[in-house]
C-alpha cells in the first residue's frame, strides 16, 4: 500500500492505493494539484518509442530488448514499445523475432514490452534523419508478415510515396497505428493521411516539412488536425516554445525518449541499427553532427515538461495517459481499480524514489 497524493482519471487526491499485480483499492480526498506534497504518485510511463539503453540496441537482437527495458524500468518507464531502424527484411526478421520473444515473459525488473514501432524503412530518403539509407517504398504484404512475427502496434510512414497513401486502410485494418513521420509530404497529404485513418505523427517537428505560413508542410497538418502526436522532451531536439504550441494544438500530444543504446551509458559510441552514433555533450549525433535519438528517460521527461510550463498532472498524461489511449490500452495509463499496478513515485522535488511494474517493485539502484 502506498500513501500520498495521487494522481487519478477525475484528479488529485490524499489517500492510499492498495495493490498486488493490479490496483485493488483506492481511497481518499481531493486535494488542490501539487499543493503541499510530501510526494506524488503517478501512472507508469508508456514509451512508445525507444531504440535503446544501457549499451543494446534493438536491432542487435540476442536478448537486446531485456537489457533496454530493464535500463528504462529504472527510470520509470513501465511498458513501451521496442523500435526498430530502417534495414534489410532480414535484419528486421532477425530484431522481430527478439522482440517476439522478450513479449512472452517480462523478467524480473524489466519493463512491460507491447509490441513494436516499426520506424523504417518505409520512410522518404529526402528524410532519413539518422536513419540508414535503405529506405523503400511499402507492401502490404511484407508488413503483414512482420506484423506475424512480432505484433507492430505502431507503424511510421511517409504518405506522399507512391501507394503508400493506399496503405494505411488496411493498415489500421489490421490493428497497426500509422503514424506520419521521416516526410517530405505537403499539409494537403498529411490531412489526406489522416482523413485515411493516420493516427499520429512521428517525433513532431523532426524529420518533417515545417510549417510556414504560405506552406503549412506536415507540421501545419499536426497542429490544425492533428488528435495525437509524439514528441522528444529532451530540449535538444524541439525548443521549449514549440512544446507549448504543440500542448495547445494537439489534445493528445505525448511524449517519447527516441533512446538509443547509449541512454545510462558514459559518452563514447554506440550503435543505433547499422550507425554508430556518438553521445556527447548530453546528445546523440551522426558523424555529422545530425542529432541521432537521444539519452533521455521518462523520468528527465517529466521534469522537462515541467520546467517548460505543464503542470505536473499535464505532464504526466503526456507521458501515461495519451499513449495509453492511442493504443487503445485500457488497462494502464491510469490509476484506477483493476489496472495494472504501473506506478511510479517522485518526491516533493520530482526526483523518482520508487517505481512499481504490474506491482513488482523495481530496483532503482544505479538508475
Amino acid at each position: 500500500m502506498l500513501k500520498g497524493n495521487i494522481l487519478t482519471p477525475t484528479g488529485w487526491v490524499n489517500g492510499q492505493l492498495a495493490f498486488d499485480g493490479r490496483i485493488t483499492g483506492l481511497t481518499g480526498q481531493p486535494v488542490a494539484p501539487e499543493d503541499n506534497a510530501d510526494g506524488y504518485i503517478l501512472p507508469g510511463f508508456i514509451d512508445l518509442h525507444i531504440h535503446g539503453g544501457g549499451g543494446r540496441d534493438i536491432m542487435e537482437a540476442n536478448g537486446a530488448v531485456h537489457t533496454v527495458s530493464r535500463l528504462h524500468a529504472r527510470h520509470g518507464t513501465t511498458s513501451l514499445l521496442a523500435t526498430t531502424m530502417t534495414a534489410p527484411v532480414d535484419e528486421i526478421t532477425t530484431a522481430l523475432q527478439d522482440v517476439a520473444l522478450a513479449m512472452t515473459d517480462r523478467p524480473a525488473g524489466c519493463a512491460r514490452v507491447l509490441g513494436v514501432h516499426l520506424e523504417g524503412p518505409y520512410i522518404n530518403p529526402g528524410k532519413l534523419g539518422a536513419q540508414p539509407d535503405v529506405a523503400r517504398h511499402g507492401v502490404l504484404a511484407e508488413i503483414l508478415a512482420f506484423h506475424a512475427i512480432a505484433p507492430i502496434r505502431v507503424l511510421t510512414l511517409a504518405p506522399e510515396l507512391t501507394g503508400h497513401m493506399a496503405l494505411i486502410r488496411p493498415l489500421v485494418d489490421a490493428g497497426i497505428r500509422v503514424q506520419i513521420g521521416h516526410t517530405l509530404g505537403s499539409y494537403e497529404e498529411g490531412v489526406t493521411a489522416l482523413e485515411s485513418g493516420a493516427s499520429s505523427f512521428t517525433h513532431l517537428f523532426n524529420a518533417m516539412t515545417g510549417l510556414h505560413h504560405r506552406e503549412p508542410g506536415m507540421v501545419g497538418a499536426a497542429l490544425a488536425h492533428g488528435r495525437f502526436a509524439e514528441l522528444i522532451p529532451d530540449l535538444l531536439h524541439v525548443h521549449p516554445g514549440a512544446i507549448r504550441v504543440a500542448r495547445r494544438a494537439i489534445p493528445g500530444l505525448y511524449c517519447v525518449t527516441d533512446s538509443t543504446a547509449a541512454a545510462g551509458m558514459p559518452d563514447g559510441n554506440y550503435k543505433l541499427g547499422s550507425q554508430t552514433v556518438c553521445k556527447c555533450m548530453g546528445g546523440v549525433r551522426l558523424a555529422d553532427g545530425t542529432l541521432a535519438g537521444s539519452t533521455l528517460t521518462m523520468d528527465v521527461a517529466l521534469r522537462n515538461l515541467v520546467d517548460v510550463g505543464l503542470s505536473l498532472a499535464e505532464a504526466s498524461d503526456c507521458l501515461s495517459r495519451y499513449p495509453a489511449e492511442l493504443l487503445d490500452l485500457q488497462d494502464r495509463g491510469r490509476l484506477a481499480v483493476g489496472n495494472w499496478a504501473d506506478l511510479v513515485v517522485f518526491d516533493r522535488n520530482l526526483r523518482l524514489v520508487a517505481v512499481y511494474i504490474e506491482g513488482e517493485c523495481i530496483e532503482l539502484t544505479d538508475a
